[in-house]
């Protein structure tokens, strides 16, 4: 992946574990940080923390803000984001290997 997030943006992104199928990755990041532009495979994402946040994709601008605890379904997608809110932001990506779902154009999280 040319624009794996825990290569464009190592401060932010780490491996937490990884096989054949799936790769957890954990996210961290302060009020003001940004990240950038980077794909995700199709992913399950768990909110450690709530946060508020900017993401970006071509023209589309989405801002989301979500309570701590939440787990959501993410469609394969490539954006750049930025910490809007006044609180840290801490989530875990679990991303789905073996020919996951391409980039849908969408961005942000869903409830499905």
């Amino acid at each position: 992946m040319s624009n794996d997030p825990a290569c464009t943006d190592p401060e932010l992104y780490k491996v937490v574990f990884e096989n054949d199928h799936v790769r957890v990755l954990e996210y961290r990041d302060q009020p003001g940080d940004r990240t950038s532009a980077h794909r995700h495979p199709d992913s399950v994402m768990y909110t450690v923390t709530s946060f508020r946040r900017r993401i970006s994709s071509g023209d589309q601008l989405v801002e989301v803000n979500l309570p701590a605890g939440q787990v959501r379904w993410l469609d394969a997608q490539e954006h750049a984001g930025e910490n809007i809110g006044d609180t840290t932001t801490h989530v875990i990506f679990v991303e789905l290997k073996g020919g996951a779902g391409q980039a849908t154009g969408a961005i942000g999280p869903t409830a499905r």
